[in-house]
């Protein structure tokens, strides 16, 4: 094959939930990357404006004030702030996905936005079952959000954080032909080394790369979550760019702001797919298949001639 793509993985802090600062960061990023070669960056799980911290530290009854700040601060798609991303990626000439939480209508969600070098919206997809406290936040996403971009980089896929620990999400994906993997996750959270197993074995199973990047936890945005936030610790980013066989390419990176860098040869991708290639010829759909229902889920349909 002979091709190959150069990536980013961005470990960035936002400006915690203030929307206008963390896009412009987002767009400096991009350009930052661009300068260094990359055709595509990937930024954290709701980099855009912060991930909700507080409905992991803080009483139920106490976050009122927090998801306010997030609605107001999330983003319409499309919509102004989407505009000013994809005019960043056009004029970088990079591809891009970046975490965010989107507004539509009353609901918020978990969103990674996929944007084009030429400054078109690919797609996005939402997190099909937010993790835990997230439930207090964000909505679910539905069958549209286990979909695959086809783009002259290659087939690209992705997922949110705890949706690696779901084996079917992970195989709808990767049925699919998928060749870069994006993970996306928050900083500062610490669980145990799940981070490195989730993404190297991503990496194996799919007989693809992965672009595993984190956010990065400061010392700011715990004060700002005011009583509670001492029970996080500043720092712990895992990010890092994986090649099919589950080695590191880049990084990882444990602690800082910091964009990582890393040559894809697809030529691994063939190597490890002769092997075992897991939605093909290692596949037994005559015992085991996965089956997808991609009809949206609304709960307001109309009928009519």
């Amino acid at each position: 094959m002979g091709r190959t793509v150069r990536a980013a993985a961005a470990q960035l802090a936002p400006v915690f939930l203030d929307r206008d600062a963390t896009v412009a960061k987002a767009c400096d990023a991009i350009a930052e990357a661009a300068r260094h070669g990359a055709e595509l960056v990937a930024f954290p799980e709701s980099f855009i404006p912060g991930y909700p911290y507080w409905a992991l530290v803080k009483d139920p009854m106490s976050i009122r004030d927090f998801n306010r700040r997030l609605f107001d601060a999330s983003l319409e798609i499309p919509g102004p702030e989407c505009a000013t991303l994809a005019a960043a990626a056009k004029a970088a000439g990079c591809h891009v996905a970046v975490g965010l939480t989107e507004r539509d209508g009353g609901t918020l969600y978990n969103v990674q936005l996929i944007l084009g070098p030429d400054g078109t919206i690919l797609g996005k997809r939402r997190k099909l079952m937010p993790t835990s406290h997230e439930r207090m936040v964000w909505g679910c996403g539905d069958g549209r959000d286990l979909s695959v971009w086809n783009t002259k980089l290659g087939v690209l896929g992705a997922l949110i954080c705890y949706e690696h620990s779901n084996a079917l999400y992970r195989y709808a994906i990767q049925a699919q032909a998928e060749q870069i993997h994006i993970a996306n996750w928050p900083g500062g959270i610490a669980i145990d080394g799940i981070i490195d197993a989730a993404a190297r074995h991503y990496a194996f199973e799919g007989q693809c790369f992965v672009i595993n990047v984190t956010a990065v936890l400061t010392q700011t945005i715990i004060a700002e979550l005011g009583e509670g936030g001492a029970k996080l610790k500043p720092g712990g980013g895992y990010s890092a760019i994986i090649a099919p066989n589950g080695t590191f390419l880049a990084g990882p990176a444990t602690d800082g702001e910091i964009i990582l860098y890393a040559d894809l040869d697809f030529d691994r991708i063939a190597d490890l797919k002769m092997i075992v290639d897991s939605a093909g010829h290692y596949a037994r759909p005559d015992v085991v298949r996965l089956h997808i229902d991609r009809r949206p889920q609304r709960p307001f349909v109309v009928d009519e001639d």
